[in-house]
Formats: C-alpha cells, sequence, structure tokens
C-alpha cells in the first residue's frame, strides 16, 4: 500500500502549528464599529432587527465609544438618527445637527486616539429618503445633491471626523468632497469612497436602525449586484477623484468583487458587514443553528482573506475582546 509522501494535516496537528502557519491575520485594529445615535434619546433604544445593537444617546454613544477604543478597536462609523426630516435633509448641513453634534462629542472624548469616521449621506435626514435631492419628477438629482454633500464634509470635517464616508453612490461625489475640503482648509480630512455599494436586500434591518422614510428602491444610482466590472469602473473614478480608501458593500455576497477590488486598488480597501448579515447570524445563532462566536470570526475572517484591509461589523468590540 502506497502511503502519502505529502500530508498537509501535519500542519493542523495542534493549535501551536495552526496558529504558527495561519495565512491570514484577524485583529481588532482592522475593525471599525459602526454606530447610531439618536436625537433626543435619554437612553439607549434597542433596534429589534439587529439583536445587541441600539440607537445611542449623546452620553452612552460616548461611553460605548470609548470601550470599543479601550478594546482595540481601530474605528468608529457614525450614523445620525434626527426626530426632524425635511426634503433636503437639511439636519445633515446644520452644525447643530446630531450628526454633527456627536461628532463634536465623540472628538472631545476621544481626540486622535482613534479613526472618527462619519457617514456622508442624505438618507437619515430626508422625508423621502432617498440619498439625495428628489426633483420634480421624483428622480435623485446627481449634480445638486454634489452641492449638499459638498457642505456635509465641511460640517462633518469642522465637527471632528478624521475620515467622511461618502456612500450616497452619487456620480463624482468624491471628487466634490474632496475639493470643498481642500479649500476649507481640511486638506488632511481622509475620504472612505463607498466605491462598490450594491442595491441590496441585505439592508433591511438598517433602515430600522436610521428610521428611514424611503419608499421604493435605490436601483437607479445603487450597483446592480449582476455587476462586476463596473465595480471597477467605479473604483477607477473613486481613485482618480482622490479616495483615500475604498469600500465594498456589502460584505459576504460579493467576496469576489472585494478580492477584485483589493487586486487592483492602491490604497487601503474596506468591506461593510451589514446589517442583514448580522441579523441573519444572530437569528441562527439564536435557534442553536449556528455557533454564534465561531460564525461571526469565520465570517470576519473570510472577509480579510478576501482582501479587506479594514471590515465595518457591528461586533467590532465584542470580537476585539475574543481576539485578545
Amino acid at each position: 500500500m502506497a502511503y502519502p509522501a505529502q500530508r498537509p494535516r501535519r500542519l493542523r496537528s495542534t493549535p501551536a502549528l495552526r496558529r504558527l502557519v495561519a495565512e491570514t491575520e484577524l485583529r481588532p485594529r482592522h475593525l471599525v464599529l459602526p454606530m447610531f445615535v439618536k436625537e433626543g434619546a435619554a437612553e439607549p433604544v434597542p433596534i429589534s432587527s439587529m439583536p445587541g445593537v441600539v440607537q445611542h444617546s449623546r452620553d452612552t454613544l460616548r461611553k460605548a465609544a470609548t470601550e470599543a477604543v479601550q478594546a482595540g478597536v481601530g474605528g468608529i462609523m457614525l450614523f445620525g438618527v434626527p426626530q426632524h426630516h425635511d426634503a433636503v435633509g437639511s439636519g445633515a448641513t446644520d452644525p447643530e445637527g446630531i450628526l454633527n453634534v456627536a461628532l463634536r462629542d465623540l472628538r472631545a472624548e476621544l481626540g486622535d486616539s482613534t479613526v472618527i469616521m462619519s457617514d456622508l449621506c442624505l438618507d437619515e435626514f430626508t422625508d423621502h429618503g432617498h440619498c439625495g435631492v428628489v426633483d420634480e419628477r421624483g428622480c435623485v438629482d446627481n449634480d445638486a445633491t454634489l452641492e449638499v454633500y459638498a457642505r456635509m464634509g465641511v460640517v462633518q470635517a469642522e465637527s471632528g471626523a478624521h475620515v467622511v464616508g461618502p456612500s450616497g453612490m452619487m456620480d463624482g461625489q468624491v471628487g466634490v468632497i474632496r475639493e470643498a475640503l481642500d479649500e476649507a482648509g481640511f486638506a488632511d480630512t481622509g475620504i472612505l469612497a463607498y466605491t462598490a455599494k450594491y442595491a441590496s436586500a441585505f439592508y433591511g434591518p438598517f433602515r430600522e436602525a436610521v428610521e428611514s422614510q424611503l419608499k421604493g428602491d435605490r436601483k437607479t444610482y445603487q450597483q446592480d449586484g449582476a455587476n462586476l466590472r463596473e465595480a471597477l469602473r467605479e473604483l477607477a473614478l473613486d481613485l482618480e477623484e482622490g479616495a483615500d480608501m475604498v469600500m465594498v458593500k456589502p460584505a459576504l455576497p460579493y467576496l469576489d468583487v472585494l478580492r477584485t477590488v483589493a487586486d487592483s486598488a492602491d490604497v487601503p480597501v474596506a468591506a461593510y458587514q451589514v446589517s442583514g448579515e448580522y441579523a441573519m447570524i444572530e437569528a441562527a445563532a439564536a435557534q442553536g443553528w449556528l455557533e454564534r462566536e465561531r460564525t461571526i470570526v469565520e465570517t470576519l475572517t473570510s472577509l480579510r482573506r478576501a482582501g479587506a484591509d479594514v471590515v465595518l461589523t457591528y461586533w467590532a468590540t465584542e470580537v476585539a475582546g475574543l481576539l485578545d
């Protein structure tokens, strides 16, 4: 009987051997924690479709963000939940709007000890729920939206954001925001471009989290899930316009896109493990169908293996503790 000369199992035989030869590393510094802050909230408000995630008050936001930083998490991505909405999302450009006030809170609390990122989009602030200004036909007006994004970027930088994250998928958004930031004296404020943001079914729980007013869909501006080459076109444009980092969203259903973008980009690449990915794992684990912690770490490792330098995940603080 001929026995195999090559035995890959030798390098799997003990935990120490497996650790020694592991090809992919997942560390707390790779993780960014998305957080929600609700205007007028006196205490955290649970999000029913995302067990364990809440809309924070300003006070609990500071506390939870500090805990994340102490755990070693690499950054915070902040979303605002306003009390009032209007057609142009005026709360987004108001220095006293909830997102901008909360950014000042975090910068005062944390300084430069972490990377404070802010979502730069109108969907949380508009009464129609779209990511931009809507024209008389009910369509999102790309160029009118860019004018608002430019003002948003400057206000967020003034409020303390180290990095702004334009997520609306408007053509030319990175270039317009970069120009506005530079002209306002914020040349050091970075831009994390949502380069390949797909029109996905996995955003459902997020809409509860931000109390979205959306009716209809965003298929005319978010990317079609059938397309990969289109993502590379978006990547080339974002890089040309000055993106400092780029992102693929959602994460798990688009691992092929993530790998392709990572192979093509010369800047750090992020992946957003979105609300639906979080919710389905939590739901399956609650039923006893999956081992919760193993599943969480396995999915995050898959994103790192596929090429993500940075992963946005609602489990960031918890996983940082598990890893250490």
